[in-house]
């Protein structure tokens, strides 16, 4: 009885240990409803078997790899089929997912249509609604055919309440059509080095050929929020104005929630269609981070809270895992192959000396045309390299600004960015003509 009893208080005992420890460390559950969690640094699955050690738990190196290299954190649990992060101060890709692929974006086309509008009208124009306009679907402002509008008024209906009758309003307007329009939006894509953008509508309302992908709207919004009049529009919380001949008002408010979710918001634009999905395309500038968030196909009704959450996740994402670093600083740099320690070899003010043959002179000088890589947003587990690559002899004749190399930056062996080098002198061949001249030369001097 007295053993049983013991037996008894030691349970008791080891439930009031692990109790805790179990109920604060996170848990796995399987679809058979097995559970396997956490206790201390050890996983132990139901039924007290041992898993494994918790990860990152090296005593040693915690959180670094075989290479020494920090672990790649991955980022898990988005909504969003198709999304991107990017760095908007050189449009560097930070993370993306099916980034590439061409989907619909729905209304995230207006900032393609604010962009354009921004650089071929000015908002002191006054446009007059069309019946084609007018009879645009919802969303919709309600505009009448025959109203006119001062056009500043009409952009702040486009971006804050997405107004499908106003964008066309907006299109014909500037465009002289709809067509003319979406032709200023294709060149502008094109001139941005967009190669799987096209837009067949001013508002983003679903058609053929419709399309961009998540990495492309990021480097439009990138280049959008550099340009402070479309910033003003987009992160106003409300606007009033009225109808110039009848003088109906009118009051749009912003229907970011992004706006009011992270400090340094910058809001940019929402959309949905049946065929699109939720998207999203918000900015974050905040220190030395100025981070574009896309998100494409991010859930179907009732679901449209999903952009919201996926994008805090991807801007927190920056935030915490990457930091400003000059490139230089973190660099493996490599000369001709071997690697060269960056005191022997200042690729900033460095001079190459290449051996000439047959010249007039035994060697000729040469350097990069480029600048190194202004400082980089770069993740701990990221590792740049430069690639210092030239002609270690020459022959006469040699041009000035003949390339003779090149200087490649690598990330993660993915080029970023990359220049020639070029000599900065010439060095003609030594020939006959060259030869009469140089004895004519002494001759004279010794004349002298």
């Amino acid at each position: 009885m007295e053993l049983l009893r013991k037996k008894k208080l030691l349970r008791l005992c080891l439930f009031c240990v692990l109790c805790p420890l179990i109920f604060e460390n996170p848990r796995i559950v399987h679809a058979k409803g097995e559970e396997d969690f956490w206790i201390g640094k050890l996983m132990i699955k139901s039924g007290g078997r041992l898993l494994a050690a918790a990860p990152g738990d090296d005593a040693d190196n915690p959180g670094l790899g075989q290479d020494g290299r920090a672990e790649k954190v991955e980022l898990q649990g988005l909504y969003s089929y198709a999304s991107c992060l990017l760095d908007a101060d050189n449009d560097r890709v930070l993370f993306e997912r099916h980034g590439s692929e061409p989907l619909p974006m729905a209304s995230t086309t207006k900032i393609m249509t604010l962009i354009v509008i921004l650089e071929h009208a000015s908002m002191d124009e006054i446009v007059t609604v069309s019946k084609n306009a007018a009879a645009q679907p919802d969303v919709q402002l309600n505009i009448r055919s025959g109203e006119q509008y001062r056009l500043g008024d009409l952009v702040y209906s486009l971006m804050l309440e997405s107004h499908n009758d106003v964008a066309v309003a907006l299109a014909e307007h500037v465009g002289g059509s709809v067509e003319g329009f979406c032709a200023l939006m294709n060149a502008k894509a094109a001139a941005l080095g967009l190669s799987d953008t096209c837009f067949e509508t001013p508002n983003g309302l679903d058609a053929e050929n419709h399309h961009t992908t998540a990495i492309e709207l990021s480097k439009i919004a990138s280049y959008a929020i550099r340009n402070p009049e479309f910033i003003k529009i987009t992160n106003t919380t409300s606007y009033q104005f009225n109808e110039l001949t009848t003088n109906r008002s009118f009051s749009v408010t912003n229907k970011n929630r992004f706006l009011y979710m992270m400090d340094g918001a910058i809001g940019i634009k929402t959309g949905f269609t049946g065929k699109a999905g939720y998207c999203f395309v918000g900015a974050l500038k905040r220190g030395e981070h100025t981070l574009i968030a896309t998100m494409l196909a991010c859930g179907w009704p009732p679901n449209k809270n999903y952009k919201w959450s996926d994008t805090k996740k991807l801007m927190e994402y920056g935030l915490e895992h990457f930091r400003r670093v000059p490139f230089k600083e973190r660099a493996v740099l490599l000369v001709n192959g071997k690697e060269t320690a960056s005191g022997e070899f200042d690729i900033e003010k460095e001079r190459i000396t290449i051996p000439v043959t047959g010249g007039t002179a035994d060697f000729v000088t040469a350097q990069p045309e480029g600048e190194i890589p202004a400082p980089l947003l770069l993740a701990d587990w990221e590792q740049p390299s430069i690639e210092v690559s030239y002609l270690e002899q020459l022959d006469a004749p040699v041009a000035k600004g003949e390339v003779v190399g090149s200087v490649t930056y690598y990330i993660d062996s993915v080029e970023y960015a990359s220049c020639f080098i070029r000599t900065v002198e010439e060095v003609p061949e030594i020939d006959f003509w060259y030869c009469l001249r140089y004895v004519i030369t002494k001759w004279n001097s010794g004349v002298q």
